[in-house]
């Protein structure tokens, strides 16, 4: 038994950032809170969303108050803007960070206490969110169709994951036109984040047989273009590939949820502040490397969606060929060590224990084809450092 959750409407193609206002008058909105970090308005995106918005009759408020990984506190002063100029949803524009925050404060606008209050292991959100048009500007989170929001609580000192179906946006507008701007650096975390979600979608414990279907896609268009979008970010055919295997991979792990590398990576960017994306590529090959032996079959079948020839070889040397393409993947649109991100190497050992535990504490790595114990967790990091 298994269910199957996604927003209720997905509009994808290069030019849909121009319907923002009118699927926002859809949903019956007429004041929103445009939620976005502070570099999106200097490309362009933020006024084009203004100008759509209030041309269907909207009124529309600026929140650009998002950290690269969004934190409480963020969620917070979002929440006091969207009291303070009386909005009724929200439209959330940027990467996966304005959108998490944009659905946090939406589920904040309607729901009692602090986003801390919802994480895993906490209560459930009791009303649904206000509602939310998502907009992507990377090829990367997924965020704009699944259920779930990471924020960092600034107290603890910990990524806080926040899973309840009332999160998914109402609309997402995915423009693929969009992610044209973005460096290759940061079309290398992006595009390894959504690789990520796809694979750990596929091998999760949770996976289902509509969620394979789209973690099998995803896995193709993003091993096929990533190399092109990263080497010429104005391939606009790469770009559009990579959109397409993002969506997908969101939709994919948005129900059948990650896995082992998501629950290493949050503490990394919790303590370190890497970037979320960034985080998962340094860790996926040494991850997928460990976890490949609790599922071998399914690691075949991602060598074929690569499109690795694995024709007569043994279930265990096909699945050893999915890590080997995974790897050189990474090593051609260059993924760095940890120790290459700014990360203090004592420090690192030092919080190394914690870190793993608080890996745990998120559920993610529970839902491994491989269970990883703590020990072995740290063993993993120092790997990836």
């Amino acid at each position: 038994m298994f269910d199957f959750r996604s927003p209720g409407v997905v509009r994808f193609g290069p030019g849909v950032l121009a319907e923002a206002g009118a699927q926002a008058a859809t949903l019956g909105l007429k004041n929103v809170l445009l939620v976005c970090d502070p570099g999106i308005r200097g490309l362009g995106f933020v006024d084009k969303a203004l100008e759509s918005l209030k041309g269907a009759g909207l009124t529309a408020s600026v929140f650009e108050g998002v950290d690269p990984e969004p934190l409480d506190t963020n969620v917070a002063a979002g929440l006091a803007a969207f009291r303070a100029a009386g909005c009724d949803g929200l439209v959330a524009l940027g990467g996966g960070s304005s959108i998490d925050v944009a659905k946090a404060v939406g589920a904040m606008a309607r729901n009692p206490g602090v986003i801390a209050d919802y994480a895993v292991g906490g209560k459930p959100l009791a009303q649904r969110k206000a509602q939310v048009v998502a907009i992507p500007t990377t090829a990367g989170t997924g965020s704009e169709v699944t259920r779930f929001t990471i924020i960092t609580d600034t107290v603890r000192n910990v990524k806080l994951l926040i899973g309840h179906p009332y999160l998914i946006p109402e609309v997402a507008l995915v423009d693929p036109a969009l992610t044209i701007p973005m460096p290759p650096r940061l079309t290398m975390a992006t595009g390894i984040d959504a690789l990520t979600h796809a694979l750990e979608a596929y091998i999760s414990i949770k996976a289902n047989p509509i969620s394979d279907v789209f973690a099998l896609e995803a896995i193709g268009l993003i091993a096929g273009n990533l190399r092109q979008a990263w080497s010429n970010g104005s391939n606009a055919d790469a770009r559009e590939n990579m959109m397409l295997g993002s969506l997908l991979a969101g939709l994919a792990f948005g129900n059948a949820s990650v896995a082992l590398v998501h629950g290493m990576a949050r503490p990394i960017g919790a303590n370190f502040h890497v970037a979320h994306g960034l985080s998962n590529a340094v860790l996926l090959a040494e991850c997928m490397q460990f976890s490949m032996i609790g599922a071998p079959e399914r690691f075949g079948d991602i060598a074929e969606a690569m499109g690795e020839d694995v024709d007569g070889l043994s279930m265990m040397d096909a699945a050893q060929t999915a890590v080997d393409a995974l790897q050189a993947l990474c090593d051609d649109v260059g993924v760095p060590r940890l120790c290459d991100c700014g990360v203090d190497e004592e420090k690192f050992k030092a919080l190394a224990a914690k870190m793993a535990g608080d890996a745990i504490a998120s559920g993610s790595p529970g839902n491994n084809p491989r269970r990883a114990t703590a020990d072995e967790i740290v063993d993993l990091y120092m790997r990836c450092f």
